[in-house]
């Protein structure tokens, strides 16, 4: 662990030109830049707005915030672990030619990502002034959940970078997966029209976790309860530890594979 720390520490400046480095290339000769983190999510709001809100308004209060809680934190997971995914694939050339802590590329993808999420934050503070939703001191608990899903993520994109890279069949059922999640995630619903066993199923979701105490803290303006936040911690360590343990175990073999 000792030797983990001093390279994170000695190639940390790389990380942060790999950050750079992936911020760029997904914007470049792009005219608005990275306005676009701020009109993708305001868009996929508006659209799903219309389409949802005669669906659930009845159970939904302020349906648009509600909406864009939802959508921040599953569009983040989303995109972090489908980029960590092939980063060891996508920079197979490198690594065959230079030793580096492979473990920098899955996570330079999931902190690009990361400031993605931040700008998006932008557009649901604009929504939250449009909407006129009741703002509380409760607010700056958003950064638990924003932590929460950063930990998770990185621990599920290192896992699929490593698992990947021997199954190469899971960049085709990752797909799938995440459709699945997409339902399985109350982005759009309300937990409570489900019944029993489908809403037992969602709440053993732990994206459900980071979007019910992000919702807390931005919509309703209350304390998450400390049993949450012992499910996103539990879910965090066990993504994590199964992440790191499996890129350990496997990432010498990387470069006989890629």
């Amino acid at each position: 662990m000792k030797t983990y720390i001093h390279n994170f520490i000695a190639y940390k400046e790389l990380l942060k030109e790999l950050v750079q480095r992936d911020i760029r290339i997904k914007y470049r000769r792009s005219f608005l830049g990275m306005l676009w983190s701020v009109l993708n999510p305001l868009g996929m709001m508006i659209i799903m707005t219309l389409v949802f809100s005669h669906v659930f308004r009845a159970g939904i209060d302020n349906f648009p915030v509600y909406l864009m809680c939802g959508q921040v934190i599953f569009n983040f997971f989303n995109e972090a672990t489908t980029m960590a995914m092939q980063s060891i694939l996508g920079n197979a050339p490198l690594i065959r030619k230079v030793y580096l802590p492979k473990y920098l590329f899955p996570m330079s993808k999931v902190c690009s990502c990361f400031v993605n999420l931040l700008t998006s934050c932008i557009a649901l503070a604009l929504v939250v002034v449009v909407t006129r939703t009741p703002l509380t001191w409760k607010l700056v608990l958003f950064v638990f959940p924003i932590l929460y899903v950063f930990l998770f993520s990185l621990g599920i994109g290192i896992l699929l970078s490593a698992v990947v890279v021997t199954f190469r069949d899971l960049q085709h059922l990752y797909g799938v997966i995440i459709t699945g999640l997409t339902y399985l995630t109350p982005i759009f619903y309300p937990i409570e029209i489900l019944p029993g066993w489908v809403k037992t199923l969602v709440e053993m979701n732990p994206l459900t976790s980071f979007v019910e105490m992000f919702r807390d803290a931005v919509l309703y303006g209350v304390v998450p309860g400390m049993e949450l936040h012992i499910r996103c911690i539990a879910a965090c360590v066990v993504a994590l530890v199964l992440g790191i343990w499996s890129f350990i175990k496997q990432q010498d073999t990387f470069i006989l594979k890629v």
